[in-house]
């Protein structure tokens, strides 16, 4: 039984306690510890049977009973957290992003590497049943020689204002997801980036510095071309979809939807809409990265989403970035040297 802590009981760090509790059979929840603990709070936690509740995270570091720490807590603390956690000797599962700062996100993994500990970044997507089955035909090589990944992703409505402001902007937030993607599904690195990007959700985005509406053009190691469009709101619901096209064939995924029903009538062919939101359309994938990280800690393999797969999203979407800002491709190798990273 491998006992954890969460760091931050939010809204993700709520889905993770709940998975956990409900799904994940080898793993415990002993404390959790959030600066905003309140009697709401401490009623989620007894509801769950968690013992202790802290308004200071240090305690759950402190706790030598605690094998493991989620750190589920405000973007802005996540590298800070992951190095008291390991120097603390705690097995780390940390929410995307590691950082947005990717000298900091290097201070984690240079820390990582001399630990001996287990790491894993909650790209929780590589564990939806859905994009596994697709992973899976590609890996095996049922398609070929990869020629186009298409990866659409578009959300059911846009954050406050005031989410878009601390987010770090459409790459860093929401695409980070899809980049990730595209390098599991590929099994491939990114070398270079084309983005566009406009507003065209909601003015005050773009007052805020940010954009609403993507599409990302990305030139891969193994000589394949990924393409990813993003829009901040889809009237429909939650739009997840993905391709791979290659040589002998593609493999293709659509919307999770409550059923497949369709009717047919005089007034046409109808279906239901996709799942509203991340929450339901992966719920499943909380509690599979969770049992994944703890069987990693419970027979010292390899976590499954390591630190460095951590790191490569956020320098494929800082190039984005920079793709947008001025106009034209902008090269990972041109960013690492940027931030003096070993280019290889």
């Amino acid at each position: 039984m491998v006992n954890i802590g969460i760091i931050g009981i939010g809204r993700i760090g709520r889905v993770h306690g709940e998975s956990i509790t409900k799904f994940v059979k080898n793993a415990k929840i002993k404390a959790v510890a959030d600066p905003f603990l309140n009697d709401n709070s401490k009623q989620w936690a007894a509801s769950l049977d968690i013992e202790n509740t802290y308004i200071d995270y240090k305690k759950i570091l402190a706790d030598p009973d605690i094998d493991a720490v989620l750190i589920c807590s405000s973007t802005d603390t996540h590298s800070s957290i992951s190095i008291e956690a390991i120097k603390s000797g705690k097995h780390v599962f940390c929410e995307k992003p590691i950082d947005h700062d990717v000298k900091k996100i290097k201070e984690v993994l240079d820390v990582v590497k001399t630990s001996g500990l287990k790491y894993q970044v909650g790209f929780n997507r590589r564990f939806d049943h859905n994009f596994k089955a697709v992973k899976d035909a590609v890996a095996a090589g049922k398609i070929g020689r990869q020629q186009i990944i298409k990866i659409t992703s578009r959300d059911p409505q846009a954050p406050p204002i005031e989410y878009i402001k601390v987010s770090g902007g459409i790459f860093l937030d929401m695409t980070i997801h899809d980049f990730d993607m595209v390098r599991y599904l590929s099994g491939s690195e990114v070398e270079e980036v084309f983005a566009i990007g406009s507003v065209t959700v909601n003015p005050e985005i773009g007052k805020a510095g940010d954009i609403d509406t993507a599409v990302i053009t990305m030139k891969l190691a193994n000589g394949a071309t990924a393409i990813i469009d993003n829009c901040r709101q889809a009237a429909y619901g939650y739009d997840q979809r993905a391709e791979v096209f290659g040589t002998k064939g593609a493999v293709s995924i659509n919307n999770d939807s409550n059923s497949t029903a369709v009717i047919s009538d005089k007034d046409g062919v109808t279906g239901e809409k996709p799942m509203y939101f991340f929450l339901e359309r992966y719920m499943m994938a909380y509690a599979a990265e969770i049992n994944s990280f703890v069987d990693s800690i419970s027979n010292n393999t390899p976590t499954t989403v390591n630190a460095n797969d951590g790191l490569q999203p956020v320098l494929i979407g800082l190039a984005a970035k920079r793709s947008v800002e001025e106009n034209r491709p902008v090269t990972i190798a041109e960013i690492k040297k940027a931030f003096n990273l070993s280019i290889d």
